[in-house]
């Protein structure tokens, strides 16, 4: 059996304050997020080659969380600088730089608004 193709082709992230939530992913990925009109107002887009992939978003059915899925962000090879500027930022480390054999490292921390979320590098 051939295995099945996946790709992610949008994902929010849930806020309770949609400017602090974009100040901590712009600092910790030192980017700037795109705003974009969403059917529940303004969200904040994260960019990939000039098109939205995901967004941070503040609406009613969405709420932050520590224990829903887990997002992983690729840290394009700076795990340890993404690392360094999200308890500044005002984030918190909870899984620091961890070995997955083979397959790289993960870490995963918590966001301004109590999201659990990862980052992964090779």
């Amino acid at each position: 059996m051939a295995d099945a193709q996946f790709s992610i082709n949008w994902f929010e992230i849930p806020t309770a304050d949609l400017e602090r939530a974009t100040k901590f992913y712009n600092t910790i990925f030192q980017t700037q997020l795109a705003p974009m009109q969403g059917p529940d107002g303004t969200i904040m887009t994260f960019q990939k080659d000039g098109m939205p992939i995901g967004a941070l978003i503040a609406c009613a059915h969405n709420a932050p969380s520590e224990t829903g899925s887990l997002l992983y962000f690729d840290a394009q090879g700076d795990m340890e600088g993404v690392l360094g500027r999200i308890e500044a930022a005002g984030g918190k480390v909870i899984l620091p730089k961890t070995s997955i054999g083979e397959h790289g490292h993960i870490a995963h921390f918590m966001d301004t608004e109590n999201n659990r979320v990862a980052l992964h590098s090779l």
